[in-house]
């Protein structure tokens, strides 16, 4: 069974806003669906071992640009992550503080049964932190 289409999301304040759901319009079922894909689980990965707020570019999946954007757009439009424009940026940041507020514990465990799984989403080398195809990439992202 599908889950159902997400809220619209909230709308955004001008031309370099991204539209977010407020944390009452996120629903479980949306962030559970959105988590369920490899390629955005990795991404979420990516997001909470980085801890601030990274570029699209720094998280490297091996899908095309569209791809890269249609999962950052479900992440985005599920209550997973924020997007912010910096100058010509955009930036991701892991909506944990929500997250925890409205499902205590969910992304530890989820993050918690990723990490114990081999990766599905990459097949490059992993930096001493796990992480997949990001060894010295920090230090390249300003973070």
């Amino acid at each position: 069974m599908t889950p159902s289409p997400a809220p619209r999301a909230t709308a955004a304040g001008g031309p370099r806003e991204l539209a977010h759901p407020s944390r009452d319009e996120i629903r479980l079922e949306h962030v559970l669906h959105a988590l369920s894909d490899p390629m955005r689980l990795c991404v979420v990965r990516e997001l909470a071992a980085a801890g601030a707020e990274v570029s699209c570019s720094y998280v490297d999946l091996p899908v095309t640009k569209s791809t890269t954007t249609h999962h950052f757009r479900v992440l985005r439009e599920a209550g997973v992550i924020r997007q912010t424009y910096r100058g010509t940026a955009k930036l991701n940041g892991l909506r944990r503080d929500d997250l925890d507020a409205l499902f205590p514990g969910l992304l530890d465990a989820v993050l918690a049964a990723a990490a114990r799984e081999r990766p599905t989403g990459h097949s490059g080398p992993t930096d001493p932190a796990g992480r997949a195809g990001h060894a010295g990439r920090a230090d390249r992202a300003g973070v």
